[in-house]
This record gives structure tokens, sequence and C-alpha cells, in this order.
């Protein structure tokens, strides 16, 4: 199953030697145009001297329709989505060779499939930076609690079905409950509800999620300290107690961790406002490790 990806190409020399390809892996719903105000402003900032590319989950694309053979849960679950991205992790290294620096980032449940794909392929990948991780038990978060029954056959493949009826949601009433997004933002929005195969990608990967992302890896954690740059949310409804969890795993030594928190005006789905502060936040990290 094709994957759906944004790249953005290095337009300028870098200033610290080898060039750098900044690697991003979205939440869930796992839609790379939820992202481009952030990656955007990432890029422009650097002055183009960052290459960045956001790969989409399989199967929530609306602009990447799966065949029939592919359209079975295995292909949307966690399993198939790390594969994808240690795929994509070796396809890199073999296009751009050894010297480039690789950085992985993830938002969400893509800081736990970069952690996985840092741990297969730790010599390919520089540094890693975790927005907003979902790292162990997400199906005990609030979220988690409240959200998932949503998750379970056969909700999935009704809820799904059931989508085909967001056509007539008007564009008005979607402004309305959703008053603080941006137009382009809602757009994306519109365009998931509206394809039952993504949704059913997105509840389907969901469902796994609770299922698979269970005891905190500690010792992952601490073995790639020095590579880990962390931001964290003071209230984040899908990491709640884990978030002490997570700084506890790198207690006494955190200072040899980048790690920012306690942010009480970012939330969780930054993407869709918080963008330009989140880039600032990242080049701050990279020009500090003369990444770029």
């Amino acid at each position: 199953m094709p994957a759906h990806a944004y790249w953005w190409p290095s337009s300028a020399p870098p200033i610290h030697g080898d060039n750098t390809v900044f690697v991003f892996i979205p939440g869930n719903p796992g839609l790379v145009e939820f992202y481009i105000p952030f990656l955007s402003a990432m890029h422009e900032d650097s002055g183009r001297r960052l290459a960045i590319l956001a790969h989409g989950h399989l199967g929530h694309s609306p602009k990447v329709h799966a065949s029939s053979t592919d359209r079975k849960k295995a292909a949307y679950g966690l399993d198939a989505q790390l594969q994808s991205a240690v795929e994509l992790v070796d396809v890199l290294c073999a296009t751009f060779g050894p010297s480039t620096r690789l950085i992985l980032a993830g938002h969400s449940v893509g800081s736990w499939i970069t952690m996985q794909v840092l741990k297969a392929r730790s010599e390919a990948v520089s540094s890693v930076v975790l927005l907003f991780p979902t790292l162990s038990h997400i199906a005990s978060t609030p979220n988690g609690r409240k959200l998932s029954p949503l998750f379970r056959p056969p909700l999935p493949s009704i809820v799904s079905t059931l989508s085909l009826a967001a056509h007539i949601i008007p564009t008005a009433l979607l402004r309305l409950l959703f008053s603080h997004w941006p137009p382009e933002q809602l757009a994306v929005l519109r365009a998931l509800i509206t394809c039952p195969a993504s949704v059913l990608a997105a509840l389907t990967m969901a469902g796994d999620e609770m299922n698979t992302i269970k005891d905190l890896d500690v010792a992952l954690l601490q073995q790639f300290r020095d590579r880990i740059h962390l931001f964290l949310a003071e209230q984040d409804d899908w990491v709640g107690t884990q978030k002490e969890a997570i700084l506890d795993a790198f207690h006494p030594d955190a200072e040899s961790v980048k790690i920012v928190h306690d942010h009480q005006d970012i939330p969780h789905a930054f993407c869709i406002n918080h963008g330009d502060m989140l880039a600032g936040q990242c080049l701050d990290w990279l020009h500090s490790g003369d990444l770029i």
C-alpha cells in the first residue's frame, strides 16, 4: 500500500557540514496536510537549508486509494505503519548516502513509531524529536478511556460507513463546531470525515494503539537519551499521568535530554493553530546540535 508524502527539498547549502533530512511521522489521523503550516514554517525559517519529508500513515489519506487487497485490518495496523517507516529510512539512506544526517520526528503515536524506528535503525538516525509523545498505556489516558469503545469492532466499520453522510454537513456548521480552526485545516478535516476508507484506517489503527502501546520502554529511552528532544504539554489528555513516567525515565541525569514541558498554551493538536511555535522550538534544537 502506498503512503502519502510531502517533500520540501533543501535549496541552500548547510552551515555545518553534511546535509540533514528532517523526517516527520504524524499522529492519528495521519494526514500530512494537517502539518503543512508547521513544516513549511520550519523549511522557510531554516533558510530552506533543511530538507523535510512528511510521511503519512498507510490508508489515511483520501488522496491515496488502496487496492481492494490492501483493505484489511493488518494493512492499517501499527506494525504495518512501523514497517513502512523503517522502509522509508532504508530508502533515504540508500538515496542520500551514509553522510546525510537523518532527524526523525513524530507527533503523538508518531513518537512511538519514531522510537521503534530508532531502535531498529539506530545507526541511521542521528537524532529524534518527540512532540506530545504517546509512549505508554495510551488506553489508560483520559482520552483513551473515553474513546476506546469507538475503536473496537464493529464500531470502526459502522462509523466509516456512516461517514458517507458527512458530505451533507454544511461548511457553515463545520465552521461553527470548529470555530478556532483555520479554513485550510477545516478543508483537511472535511476530506477525512467524508472518506470512509480513511476513517476506517484511522479508527482501526487507533484500536491497535490501545492494545499495543503498554509499558514504557525505559531502557530504550535511557539508551538513546543523548539523541532525544522532547516536548510535553502541561495538560495532555492523550498522555495523562504517563508524562511523569516519561520524565522519571531520564532521572537522575535529565540534563542529557533536551526537554521542554509544561507549556500551558500549546495543545496536543498543535498542528491546527500552533505550528509556528513548534517549528521555532524544533529549529532551536537543530541549531543547538549544529544539525543545520
